[in-house]
């Protein structure tokens, strides 16, 4: 490719001669060997800083129409109490120790800085305002983030894999939509992107590299872990890199023979990562009571990420310590796009090229820092859940290696124009496709799965979708556009949600009591009433989305993502809530007729299937009993409260084979699902297998510690087999409950 020859100015050839010195005294070489030379020309810096400007601006504009994330709740609660700690200078402790969501485990920058902000402007919780700056701030780390990563692009590569690489980082789906709303990830990749690329810099002028790149190295860190514990990571980073830049330099003789550079390497080193640590704990009030041992605490335990929920993932609804160790690859490769997946890959078989282009320590530094943590997430096998959002400080290095594989490649089929021209349009269509998602779903962009995975089509039922629940604001601004609340209405207004904190933040305040707001878990959404309900799929289960019976008919309106629902909206009132009232007095005849005249306006209605199960049982029509579970488990397949009922039905009909098998299906979807392991004891008892039967016990007390009729049945069967005394340790139990 042509290169312009420009003239430069006198100042320009005076600090390209002092560079020149500067860097033959300081053995800038790393390898001798043909490199690349990084373009100057200003058109590209031009563009690079156009380019920048405009993504920050679009960024910020998009941050503002992304919803509340589901975990802002702790994270608001965690900056209100910064906000006092540091106002009362450390008097208000409640900053300190904060058991729901462990925040005091976090350096609070993100919460600080937007704290102090939103009381500067007058802001407080329930007001528009506050959100939108702490959107505007997520944005602004975002976009940090775009930028080194594509400094670091540059700093290996050239203004032009700059450039590609911050165009790439932005029509990257998922950090770009975690960039408009997740104030823990985000803020930390731009601390640790940041750290990486003053990095490269800091060894590149080693053993002098000067003030002002070691500031830089100074605050990625600090930043980083002002953010989250992990950021320690970079500390190691440092010293293990600083030592292979010495050794590509010296060699190993020079650990003896250069003594003054190894003590000038070590100053650096030392004096970078205690100035970093130190300013980071400056943030993180927990730190600075003791800040030698507590943040290794907190690194301690995110190290294991001992938060232990229920995740969607491979089509089974599994508790987070129980996934496979590929959880997080399997994230990773379905919902990077193409670009990344592809060029990452590719790189990997260009690595002995692309290493003879350029620099090897940048070079290896960046794949390293790609690879190492998910690497060691999976030997530690820690525990994981929504997604990758842990580990997505990684992504912007992987798109820094396929920058490179584009780039590198481009050289290998420069005397092909035909070649290279067809290089240019599958990295063209490859970059639109996510552009796309971007664009039609601009609201929630980080859902996206790429077209190799199936989409989110394919993900649906499957894997998290919108596992935060943002699209909550668009399901509220539904309901006040078509009018079914507005702040000029007469009467109150009630919503059931799932998502009740996010509801609260929009409507509490702009509405004054007349939107109340009831927390309803989706399973049990009728046990009270509401006129609407807006429910994610959050916690609805991986075969009932499958069977796309979810949105059902009561459903008003869908928020989606290229067509798959992401949140219902449901109409309130009917049959079904008459049923609950009916159900909750025992009045089991009322309850049947209420949920029999539900199914017949809602057919799809699971819960009322349900309920009509459980009431037949209770009328001890079994057949009946029966026919209503089969009729939820075609709605919502392998749901266990429809397995365990029809289980039941059977067990009361003699069909034991029957009953066994809808039992141990429901403990294989569900592994502490205590009635199941009860009845199959049950069964196992009467087939006078007693070590079974006590086994399906134990795990149905250890499953719930309050489980009554299984401490009876225990100390039942111990009776029989002679051993009073263990008969007489389960009775004492059962009595205590």
């Amino acid at each position: 490719m042509s290169k312009r020859v420009k003239k430069t100015t006198r100042s320009q050839r005076s600090d390209a001669a002092s560079k020149s010195n500067s860097d033959s005294s300081a053995g800038l070489n790393w390898l001798d060997r043909p490199t690349v030379a990084t373009e100057q020309d200003t058109f590209y810096k031009k563009i690079f800083a156009g380019l920048a400007a405009v993504i920050l601006l679009i960024t910020i504009v998009l941050a503002l129409g992304s919803g509340i994330n589901g975990d802002d709740e702790y994270q608001n609660d965690y900056s209100q109490k910064l906000v006092s700690y540091y106002s009362s200078m450390g008097a208000d402790t409640a900053a300190l120790n904060i058991p729901k969501g462990n925040m005091h485990y976090y350096g609070g920058l993100f919460d600080i800085v937007t704290g102090f902000t939103n009381q500067a402007l007058g802001y407080e919780l329930l007001d528009a305002g506050y959100h939108n700056v702490r959107h505007i701030f997520n944005a602004l780390f975002g976009v940090l983030a775009m930028l080194f990563t594509a400094l670091l692009a540059k700093e290996i590569a050239g203004w032009r894999a700059g450039i590609l690489t911050l165009l790439l980082m932005f029509l990257s789906p998922r950090f770009l939509g975690h960039s408009l709303m997740n104030p823990k990830d985000i803020p930390f990749a731009a601390g640790y992107m940041m750290a990486i690329y003053y990095m490269v810099l800091l060894f590149k002028n080693m053993p002098k590299p000067g003030w002002k790149v070691a500031l830089g190295v100074v605050g990625g860190i600090a930043i980083a872990i002002a953010t989250r514990a992990g950021g320690m990571l970079l500390i190691a980073y440092l010293g293990l890199f600083a030592g292979v830049d010495f050794l590509i330099k010296n060699g190993f003789k020079g650990i003896f023979s250069e003594g003054k550079k190894v003590g000038l390497y070590a100053a650096w080193t030392l004096g970078i990562a205690l100035a970093g640590y130190l300013l980071a704990v400056l943030f993180w009030p927990y730190a600075m009571q003791a800040p030698f041992s507590h943040p290794f605490e907190a690194l301690g335990e995110f190290s294991k990420l001992g938060v232990k929920i229920r995740v969607l993932f491979a089509g089974e609804n599994t508790m987070s310590d129980q996934t496979s160790w590929d959880y997080a690859v399997q994230w990773i490769w379905r919902t990077i796009p193409l670009f990344t997946l592809l060029g990452f890959l590719g790189s990997l078989v260009f690595l002995k090229k692309i290493l003879t282009r350029y620099h090897v320590l940048p070079v290896l530094m960046t794949l390293f820092v790609a690879v190492f943590p998910v690497a060691y997430i999976i030997y530690k096998d820690s525990i994981l859940h929504d997604g990758w959002r842990h580990l997505l400080f990684v992504y912007p290095t992987m798109l820094v290696m396929a920058s490179l594989f584009f780039i590198t490649l481009e050289d290998v089929l420069k005397e092909n124009k035909t070649s290279k021209y067809a290089l240019y349009a599958v990295v063209a269509l490859l970059a639109l496709e996510p552009a796309v998602y971007i664009v039609r779903n601009a609201n929630f962009p980080y859902t996206y799965f790429n077209p190799v995975s199936g989409g989110i089509s394919n993900a649906f039922g499957n894997y998290e979708t919108d596992y935060w629940g943002v699209s909550m604001k668009q399901a509220i601004q539904w309901l006040e556009d078509s009018d079914k609340i507005s702040p000029a209405m007469q009467d109150t207004v009630t919503i059931g949600t799932s998502f009740s904190y996010v509801a609260h933040m929009y409507l509490d305040k702009k509405y004054g009591g007349k939107v109340q707001i009831k927390y309803v878990r989706f399973n049990n959404r009728y046990d009270t009433d509401w006129d609407y309900g807006i429910f994610p799929s959050r916690y609805i289960k991986g075969p009932h989305l499958r069977a796309q019976s979810w949105p059902n008919k009561r459903s008003i309106h869908e928020v989606t993502a290229n067509g798959i629902p992401l949140t219902s909206i449901e109409q309130g009132g009917g049959p079904v809530f008459d049923g609950e009232q009916a159900f909750k007095t025992q009045n089991w005849e009322a309850a049947a007729d209420a949920y029999r005249q539900e199914v017949q306006q809602y057919d799809d209605n699971e819960i009322a299937w349900l309920k009509l199960a459980l009431v037949y049982a209770n009328l001890n029509d079994f057949p009946a009993a029966k026919n209503a579970a089969n009729k939820l488990l075609e709605i919502a397949p392998d749901n266990t409260s429809g397995l365990l009922y029809r289980g039941i039905a059977a067990l009361n009909t003699g069909d034991v084979n029957s009953a066994e098998a809808d039992f141990r299906r429901a403990v294989e979807v569900e592994d502490d699902f205590s009635t199941a392991y009860y009845y199959l004891a049950l069964i196992e008892n009467q087939r006078n297998n007693i070590s079974s039967a006590l086994e399906l016990l134990q795990k149905a007390i250890e499953s719930a510690p309050r489980f009554k009729a299984a401490y009876e049945l225990a100390a039942q069967i111990y009776e029989k087999q002679g051993d009073a005394q263990r008969a007489a340790q389960f009775r004492q139990a059962a009595a205590q409950l």
